[in-house]
């Protein structure tokens, strides 16, 4: 337990390059597409697996209750595991985000390793269909999902953890400027 100090030490560092590695003038342009959004009346669908799924629950609300932009995400067991089971689950983001997109809108596909199939599969349908799309991935820079956006945050790391608080508070700070919240 004595090397915690230096390990903790050594964590915060590696997050704070994290963090600050953030291309701003990407997310300049992430936050301009979710005002548009919002003056549009349009909606942000958030999509991701496990952490990110998670991350995609919290946004969505902060987007609604912080900014007043409508959000959703699809993290209902019940549908996740119907649109799995009758479309493959490769395919049941895609089709999620087929029955409820509304043109106009915008899809955040969130994935730590960046090639996970069932976002691939969404990001293609996405392009097909010329909706806006935005990526936050981390892993190899070669990830395939971080070609596909029309915006894409990258976050060079191995750790899940890591790229989740990071893509976490990088999607938080776009609530929280948006609104002006205070710090």
């Amino acid at each position: 337990m004595k090397n915690i100090n230096h390990y903790s030490l050594g964590y915060f560092k590696k997050i704070h390059s994290a963090l600050a590695s953030l291309n701003l003038i990407n997310f300049h342009e992430f936050l301009s597409l979710l005002l548009s959004v919002k003056k549009r009346k349009k909606k942000v669908i958030l999509v991701g697996n496990g952490g990110s799924a998670a991350i995609c629950s919290h946004v969505s609300v902060d987007l609604i209750k912080q900014c007043n932009i409508r959000a959703i995400n699809f993290n209902e067991a019940d549908l996740i595991t119907c649109f799995a089971n009758d479309y493959g689950h490769e395919n049941w983001m895609q089709k999620a985000i087929e029955k409820y997109h509304d043109n106009g809108d915008l899809v955040v596909l969130i994935s730590s390793s960046g090639n996970s199939k069932n976002h691939l599969v969404a990001a293609k349908y996405c392009l097909k269909k010329k909706l806006k799309l935005i990526t936050f991935t981390g892993f190899s820079g070669v990830n395939l999902l971080s070609k596909l956006g029309d915006i894409n945050f990258y976050l060079n790391s191995k750790n899940y953890n890591q790229i989740e608080m990071v893509h976490h508070i990088w999607l938080l700070l776009a609530c929280d400027y948006l609104t002006k919240t205070k710090f």
